[in-house]
């Protein structure tokens, strides 16, 4: 099965302060990290995000789609990426299938990633289910849930947990994936800078 990425940048990052995808992380940004782990995974790479967002130089192959309607959330970005991600073949392939991840988790790991592709299975999600909460920002679609996306999104549905309840959905337990991932770092959103300090001295004691 091909699958490729979608990475999201539509938050606000009001709780940092900043914009989460220009921090520095080693010699990257947060946003180059995150594109530079998926891309070790699969292919190819899209950035989802707003009209106008000013974003760090990415490699040439990482195509940047923008949301088709503003403040809509990321189900807004998962359809606009899907959507684009339809309109690419990768040496005559159709891509069957995306990791969606949001731009501040840059504790993935590819790993991970190849994991939750090999746990799709028949389904058409794959989302990991952690202390009773799924994580549809850490989880693989099938490119065929495109028209329940715009079906939610039109009718302003726009959770994107909705989506996991719409289709037939594989939820991951933390048993199946504590073996590529051990602290379940795949998983951490960093919101504040005390979260952006603490994954940076994680990364650092490595």
């Amino acid at each position: 099965m091909k699958c490729g990425g979608l990475v999201l940048c539509g938050g606000r990052s009001s709780r940092m302060g900043q914009d989460k995808v220009w921090l520095p992380f080693g010699p990257e940004t947060m946003l180059q990290r995150v594109v530079r782990l998926v891309g070790e995974a699969v292919g190819p790479v899209h950035v989802v995000c707003a009209a106008g967002s000013r974003l760090p130089e990415l490699p040439a192959d990482v195509r940047i789609v923008h949301d088709r309607r503003p403040d809509r959330g990321p189900l807004e970005g998962l359809a606009s990426g899907l959507a684009a991600m339809g309109q690419v073949s990768d040496a005559g392939d159709r891509i069957q299938a995306a990791f969606v991840t949001s731009c501040d988790v840059p504790l993935l790991t590819p790993q991970f990633i190849r994991r939750m592709i090999e746990l799709l299975g028949t389904d058409d999600i794959a989302a990991p289910h952690v202390d009773g909460r799924s994580h549809p920002l850490a989880a693989v679609y099938r490119a065929s849930v495109l028209p329940h996306a715009e079906r939610l999104l039109a009718a302003d549905q726009l959770r994107l947990t909705r989506m996991l309840d719409e289709v037939p959905t594989r939820l991951v337990g933390p048993e199946e994936l504590l073996d590529v991932d051990p602290n379940l770092g795949s998983l951490r959103n960093i919101n504040s800078p005390e979260e952006y300090r603490a994954a940076l001295a994680e990364v650092e004691a490595l």
